[in-house]
Order: C-alpha cells, then sequence, then structure tokens
C-alpha cells in the first residue's frame, strides 16, 4: 500500500472525484479521478500525483486515516449469509452486508483487505474495537428534507449531506466515467462505472431522471438477461446492499435503465452490466444528493 496513494484517494472521495474503492493501489481508477480532480481545478490535466496536484488536494486539509471505535449499531448487525440462486435470495428479508468488516469498508470506501492492512492483526473485530479507517467521515449528519431510513443509508454510507448542485450528468462510454456538471457546465464530481457489455450497451442518447429509490427490491426478470435462460422464474429480491443494485436505484426515462449500486465494489470499471449504469454504492448515494426528478442524464460514445 502507497501512503501518498492512499492520502491521494481519501481527498479525492472527499472532493467528490472517487477513486473508487480506497485502497493505497495506483491504478486506473485513480489515475481518472486525478485527470477529473484536474479538469475541476484547472490544472494539466497529467492523471499524475505532481506537486501542482498535491498542493490542490491538501488543500482539503484531511489527515489519510482516521481512529474511531466501533459502534455497537454497526458490530450488531444483523449479517446475513447469501445463497448463490435468486430464488433462495427472494425468500430472504434482506440482502444485507455478510459480517462486519464487509460493512466497515462499504462505509468507510474501502476494501476488507485494506481495513485489515490498516490495523493490528491481533485486533478482534468487535463492538468498542478501536480502528484505523481512512477518513471520509463527513462534516454534518443532518439530512434535512428526507425520510429518516432515506438518512440512515446515507449516514452508512458517510456522505456528506452539503453536496453541489448537479444541472446535468454525463454518462461517458469510452471512458467509463459518471461526471456531474453544474449551471455554468464547470464540472463538480466524477465517478468511476461499469457500463453495459457487447451483449447489452450503453444506450446511447439524452434521457431524464424519473425517481430515486433507496433501498430497492429488484424484480429479477430472466428474459432481460442474455446469459440466464429465459424458462427461470420471475422473482423479486429483497432490499439490501448485497442485491443486485445495491442500496440505489436512479430510474431514468429508458425503460428497464438507470443509474444504480452494486454488491461487488471492487468490480467497478473492470466487469460488465445489463446495460445499466453501475457505482459503488456510496457514490450511487452520493449522486442522489446532487440531482433531482426531470435532470439531465446524457449517454455518450
Amino acid at each position: 500500500m502507497d501512503g501518498d496513494v492512499f492520502h491521494a484517494q481519501v481527498l479525492l472521495d472527499r472532493a467528490g472525484f472517487s477513486p473508487g474503492a480506497i485502497d493505497g493501489q495506483e491504478g486506473m481508477v485513480f489515475k481518472d479521478a486525478l485527470r477529473g480532480f484536474q479538469k475541476a481545478r484547472g490544472l494539466d490535466e497529467t492523471g499524475k500525483l505532481d506537486q501542482a496536484t498535491r498542493a490542490a488536494l491538501l488543500q482539503g486539509g484531511a489527515a489519510s486515516t482516521v481512529m474511531l471505535k466501533v459502534d455497537a449499531s454497526d458490530a450488531n448487525g444483523p449479517f446475513f449469509q447469501i445463497p448463490k440462486e435468486p430464488e433462495d435470495q427472494a425468500k430472504m428479508e434482506r440482502l444485507g452486508y455478510r459480517n462486519l468488516l464487509e460493512k466497515l469498508a462499504e462505509k468507510f470506501h474501502t476494501t476488507p483487505q485494506t481495513i485489515v492492512a490498516l490495523n493490528d492483526p491481533r485486533t478482534v473485530l468487535r463492538a468498542g474495537a478501536v480502528l484505523r479507517l481512512p477518513n471520509v467521515l463527513p462534516a454534518s449528519r443532518i439530512y434535512s428534507g428526507v425520510k429518516p431510513d432515506v438518512a440512515q443509508v446515507l449516514s452508512d454510507l458517510n456522505i456528506n449531506p452539503d453536496q453541489p448542485r448537479a444541472d446535468r450528468v454525463v454518462v461517458d462510454k469510452s471512458e467509463k466515467l459518471v461526471r456531474a456538471f453544474d449551471k455554468q457546465g464547470r464540472l463538480i464530481a466524477q465517478f468511476p462505472a461499469t457500463l453495459g457489455s457487447d451483449k447489452d450497451p450503453l444506450p446511447l442518447g439524452d434521457w431524464k431522471v424519473t425517481a430515486i429509490a433507496y433501498n430497492p427490491p429488484f424484480k429479477y426478470q430472466p428474459k432481460l438477461f442474455w446469459d440466464v435462460e429465459d424458462d427461470e422464474k420471475e422473482q423479486l429480491l429483497p432490499p439490501g446492499p448485497n442485491g443486485p443494485v445495491g442500496v440505489v436505484w436512479i430510474d431514468l426515462s429508458r425503460e428497464h435503465i438507470g443509474i444504480h449500486g452494486t454488491n461487488a465494489p471492487e468490480t467497478i470499471k473492470r466487469a460488465e452490466s445489463h446495460g445499466c449504469v453501475r457505482l459503488t454504492n456510496w457514490d450511487a448515494a452520493r449522486l442522489t444528493r446532487m440531482i433531482g426528478n426531470g435532470m439531465e442524464v446524457i449517454f455518450q460514445a
């Protein structure tokens, strides 16, 4: 793990230019996040952690990690064993986290392996344990104008309620990125994404946001998936972070297409989707604080 890269990832995440899962590794997602941040700040778009970029990032003034005590509300779960087959998943009340380590990794925008690497291997993971974690804590947890269950989703993912307001969203197929722009056309946020596949290409065009749902159930329809036998039964899968669309569904004016979360954040930009736009759960949740119904969403090549 590279400490400079790790700190830069934390600062990029806090600035709204997501590096995906914070892991201290210098890869394509990190370089894309740097380029997005550089563009927004009027810097040379090198995709490198050069001196000017370091200086601009450090204006955020946040340390790379924080020491926190594991709260009982996190440690007590409940946790779930997730069966493989949709038919068995449909019988569950919730597709929740498998264990505390997975829950903390999502909450702090990282991976279980990174949390293990940051801490003493002798640490017993339970309520009251003190852990070193990526410093993505929001400045506030006051989510005005939302229902309590929505506020809980946002709080559980450490989403800062104070987000810039977007005027339009652009989904770029070639770069596998989702970008938000304000009314002046300035880039204000960027998120890495998984976008379609050869079998289910991203439907290019101009769409609109029609609804935003938190903790949505998922209607599993085999006929919509080329890699599933059509004679399989449809299933209504329960909500939860380990569901196929994670904890957020942003519905668009194109039928069956949305921007949503994922149950596998480590695969973002490295996998394929069935035509939708897939983000990490925390990035999808953050985007919901920047948009609203009727907002333009452009899918471009």
